[in-house]
């Protein structure tokens, strides 16, 4: 990420109604300085010891918390960045689950990059796989327990999911090969604790291999080490057509998904797509929501009725406030390649504090998406009871809305 100019700060200060939040402030009254642990005049201090400015610049709501965050609410953020990268000849691989993100016990998150041709194994997992393309295009294969068959190609944006037990292989297409988000229902999930083929033929015995497939045991004595498979280099392949096996009845329910074909739900401030079972039928565990806010714009005030979420931050920057009840709250500042978490219930918002278009992911372990919205629930609760708890400003109340509208703008 390029050095933060003054006028990148003052921008990125300004929030709606024009209200600057503590941090930016702080931002914007240092310029290219280091940031400093002081919000207001007589209010924290200096930090003249050696420290990470680079860091604090990233999270400017972590040095400097807005007055109204409080208590002990615990880390909702963690950077695949800092995630340990496995590298091999045909692409790399990083992960973020409970182990780096110890909230995170419901979704675990995968980077992974297949270069042109490359492999990712034939494998299964215990958990279900969710996938969103991040760049390029691959090839996408698998099988059910009825024998039917699965083979697509898929870009940017679009989607895959395969359940629980459900063999599969993902290949890097041309020119360039292909990057992806993995997502899996189990914040345990880790990726080095997959079923590999390559490791059962390695650790069956040669003759019950052959035995098993009609062959002499010679045959498949000598099948590659698993170290040098996972992701492996291979040509790549030809036209779909041709790929695609013969006589094998195609799965019932398609294992890919097209988001960018959904027409979103359009605001001034944004935009919404939502993919759950109900438009993507075969994926039946994770629900899914890409958001896009315009600069200063908010994903309103809301939480969520049915279970954790866990965010991806595709581009752009953004704060997310987080409201914990017994008077806890906490604030995170969020850039690409960022993972956010927000536990069961908790009240939250996620703002764009950038200059450009705010892209993030919402999942859930959940087969549907649901959100409760706090404007919507204060316009539809009557007035007087309304006005006994917060004695709000008529002008408030008149500017309620009984509909739902996710995005706010700036």
């Amino acid at each position: 990420m390029r050095e933060l100019t003054r006028r990148d700060m003052l921008a990125t200060a300004a929030v709606a109604g024009g209200v600057l939040t503590s941090a930016s402030v702080a931002m914007a009254q240092t310029g290219d300085q280091a940031l400093q642990p002081s919000r207001a005049p007589g209010i924290g201090g200096n930090d003249p010891a050696p420290h990470n400015a680079i860091r604090e610049r990233q999270n400017p709501d972590m040095l400097n918390p807005p007055a109204t965050d409080s208590g002990t609410t615990p880390n909702l953020r963690f950077s695949f960045a800092d995630a340990h990268m496995r590298q091999t000849n045909g692409g790399w691989t990083r992960q973020v689950t409970q182990r780096e993100l110890g909230i995170s016990k419901t979704i675990a998150g995968v980077q992974m990059r297949l270069n042109a041709g490359s492999v990712r194994e034939l494998h299964w997992h215990k958990q279900a796989e969710w996938a969103y393309m991040l760049y390029g295009s691959a090839r996408i294969t698998a099988i059910d327990a009825q024998g039917r068959n699965f083979v697509d190609d898929v870009g940017v944006a679009d989607l895959w999911y395969f359940p629980g037990g459900i063999p599969h292989s993902i290949q890097g297409l041309g020119p360039d090969g292909c990057e992806f988000l993995l997502v899996f229902d189990d914040g345990d999930f880790d990726e080095d604790d997959t079923f590999l083929l390559s490791d059962w033929f390695k650790h069956t015995p040669p003759e019950v291999l052959g035995k098993n497939f009609g062959v002499p045991a010679s045959l498949v004595a000598h099948t590659p080490d698993p170290s040098e498979l996972y992701i492996f280099k291979a040509p790549v392949p030809a036209a779909l057509g041709k790929d695609k096996l013969l006589g094998a009845a195609p799965v019932p329910q398609t294992f890919s998904h097209r988001m960018m074909a959904q027409e979103p739900l359009r605001m001034k401030g944004g935009t919404v797509r939502i993919t759950d079972s109900s438009v993507f039928p075969a994926s039946k565990n994770i629900a899914a929501a890409l958001v896009e806010v315009e600069p200063g714009g908010l994903r309103e005030l809301h939480w969520h009725p049915n279970t954790d979420e866990w965010q991806y931050y595709i581009s752009g920057q953004a704060r997310m406030g987080v409201f914990a009840a017994s008077g806890q709250a906490r604030t995170f500042d969020y850039q690409a390649g960022d993972v956010g978490y927000v536990p069961f219930a908790m009240g939250h918002y996620v703002e764009n504090t950038g200059t450009t278009t705010l892209r993030f992911l919402e999942m859930f372990k959940s087969s549907y998406f649901a959100d409760v919205s706090l404007n919507q629930w204060l316009a539809l609760t009557p007035p007087e009871l309304l006005n006994v708890h917060l004695k709000l400003d008529q002008q408030v109340t008149n500017a309620l809305n009984k509909n739902k509208i996710p995005i706010r703008p700036a």
